[in-house]
């Protein structure tokens, strides 16, 4: 790990690096153009691993800038080290303007995927970065975008059809209990049993005693403060559990509108992370799960949802004033 003497000395080194150059004038990287198809998690490895060669001129001729752009293009698909690195560049003026705030964002997403370095960056500088995250943090271009549905009219009340959804088909993992149990209940929460199923597969693998490092249990891994917050009071009760699960997902989609992908990145990693980085958020873990689940359920973007239960996120309103306005320009 880099040492916090390296990091007050650096922007010395880095005006070394450029002769005849004061801090702002070194260059500030642009943002990479888009991806035109889907990207691999080895791809993004790579984009890494060529950034780290060119920031230390390993076997290539040192060039911060273009190090920095691939460091970007990685993580935002969610690569902690690649969000580590870059954010030590921008601290240390690196080849590259120095940007605190960018920075502090960054290491804040390497530190909430739980790399312990980032978070000792990020605490020696304040802790909780304000603002917007950084364009190298955004979703990527390649990410759906926010495809939200209207509330369906209050005088109809909440019985929407289900018909797409019902002729997916179940997991075959899913033991026939749970499955019977699962169609029984689904219904009270206007949710379809696929999607409640996928969920439960990624999750637990339907293994009622599964428990994740984060305290995560149960059939639909819930956390004691989500199971607290849905009234359930044994979390190893597995009826109880999916009971529990299904109220998150059907708060999540009334607050992300009816968006599939919203309300699976949320269950994973929490709304309020969706919401600051308005959409899927850059962890590698949480890209991976609503692809999985994305594919499971045949890339359904829209499910219906009661729009009673929550106010809707703030974040879809600034979404779609961002979209409207590229399509305007």
């Amino acid at each position: 790990m880099r040492t916090l003497l390296i990091l007050l000395a650096a922007p010395l080194i880095a005006q070394a690096q450029v002769p005849g150059l004061t801090l702002e004038q070194l260059p500030r990287p642009t943002m990479p153009p888009g991806e035109r198809g889907p990207v691999v998690p080895a791809q993004v490895e790579r984009w890494r691993q060529e950034a780290k060669a060119l920031e230390y001129g390993d076997g290539v001729k040192r060039d911060e800038v273009a190090a920095a752009k691939l460091y970007c293009r990685a993580a935002r698909y969610g690569d902690a080290e690649a969000q580590y690195s870059l954010g030590w560049m921008l601290t240390n003026a690196r080849g590259i303007q120095r940007n605190d705030a960018e920075a502090a964002h960054l290491f804040a997403a390497a530190a909430e995927q739980g790399m312990e370095q980032a978070q000792n960056m990020l605490d020696r500088m304040g802790g909780t970065p304000l603002g917007d995250p950084p364009p190298c943090l955004r979703p990527p271009e390649t990410d759906p975008p926010v495809a939200v549905a209207p509330a369906p009219p209050p005088s109809r009340g909440v019985k929407p059809a289900l018909s797409l959804w019902a002729t997916l088909p179940l997991p075959a993992s899913a033991p026939p209990a749970i499955v019977n149990y699962v169609k029984l209940v689904a219904p009270e929460y206007q949710l379809s049993p696929a999607l409640v199923l996928a969920v439960m597969a990624q999750e637990s693998n339907f293994d009622p005693l599964a428990e994740s490092p984060k305290r995560a249990q149960g059939l639909m891994q819930l956390i004691p403060e989500t199971a607290a917050r849905f009234n359930v009071v044994r979390l190893r009760d597995p009826s109880q559990n999916i009971r529990g699960g299904m109220a998150y997902l059907r708060w999540l989609l009334a607050y992300f509108e009816g968006d599939v992908q919203l309300a699976l990145a949320a269950y994973n990693a929490g709304e309020k992370a969706v919401d600051r980085y308005l959409g899927v958020p850059p962890y590698a873990e949480t890209r991976m799960y609503v692809r999985r689940i994305m594919a499971s359920v045949g890339g359904q973007r829209l499910h219906p949802f009661d729009a009673k239960v929550t106010e809707p996120s703030p974040m879809l309103q600034r979404v779609k004033a961002a979209m409207q306005a590229i399509q305007s320009r």
